[in-house]
């Protein structure tokens, strides 16, 4: 993994280390601060770059594009009338490709290696993860051009994982909201101060390519800015669960790609 990582800054390859631990109580730390961590340029530059470069065509003639208008909860909410400013729409659009079309490439490598996984679980303080045995849904790769944005949105899962391949000239800022919610209170009039641009803790970071981000994404909100410029935002999501076996539905599976397999 030398070949893609920066072990010598992040050494994921030498768990229970002096420096292992270090590292991991530091991105703990950030996680109960703020509710993410990154590390800086994890994926070499190069490696980035060089997957990017194979990823690019393939944008063009195999992606899903998936396109959407949704609320921050991507579906209807009993407690609330439709008008509620908590519910107000925006659009997301943007182009995917799946893990069964990036065989071979240094993000699936990453993905299944044991100890990324391990280093994972120990900063989210969880006994174990197990990478999805879902074909499609294991690792997405998306690519964010003109005038594409992901926006307002809760995860279903407590944490996501991305690694930014490329940034975009302008724009394709990643803003959030640390915990607007609770499992306990949905705060809804905070949803809606933040969906009218009042919100004072709302936080906007622009990531390096080679970054990693793993964020607590069940109860911040967040999205992705629209991109400017010719240049596209690519960034690649992986998706772990705490028991192993984990697959999508085909149902599912198309309402996201398009296709069940």
């Amino acid at each position: 993994m030398h070949d893609i990582l920066d072990l010598d800054r992040y050494p994921l390859d030498r768990p229970h280390s002096p420096e292992w631990r270090v590292l991991v109580a530091r991105c703990r730390d950030d996680l109960a601060r703020s509710g993410m961590f990154n590390l800086e340029r994890l994926m070499r530059p190069e490696a980035a770059a060089a997957e990017t470069a194979t990823l690019l065509p393939r944008f063009a003639t195999e992606a899903f594009l998936h396109e959407r208008d949704h609320n921050i909860y991507f579906r209807a909410v009993a407690d609330l009338p439709s008008d509620h400013p908590a519910l107000r729409r925006f659009q997301t659009s943007n182009r995917t490709l799946c893990a069964d079309q990036i065989a071979g490439s240094a993000l699936l490598r990453l993905y299944e290696w044991p100890e990324f996984a391990r280093f994972l679980a120990a900063t989210m303080d969880k006994p174990a993860l197990y990478p999805m045995d879902d074909p499609l849904a294991r690792v997405n790769v998306m690519s964010y051009q003109q005038g594409q944005a992901l926006n307002w949105h809760f995860d279903r899962s407590e944490f996501t994982t991305t690694l930014l391949l490329q940034a975009p000239e302008a724009g394709g800022g990643f803003e959030y909201r640390t915990d607007l919610r609770s499992d306990a209170d949905p705060n809804y009039d905070g949803v809606a101060r933040l969906l009218a641009g009042d919100d004072p803790d709302a936080r906007t970071i622009t990531l390096s390519p080679g970054t990693l981000n793993v964020f607590k994404g069940k109860n911040t909100a967040h999205r992705v800015t629209p991109v400017r410029g010719a240049r596209a935002r690519v960034i690649a999501v992986f998706s772990y669960f705490e028991q192993p076996g984990v697959s999508f539905t085909e149902a599912e599976r198309t309402g996201f790609y398009g296709r069940a397999g």
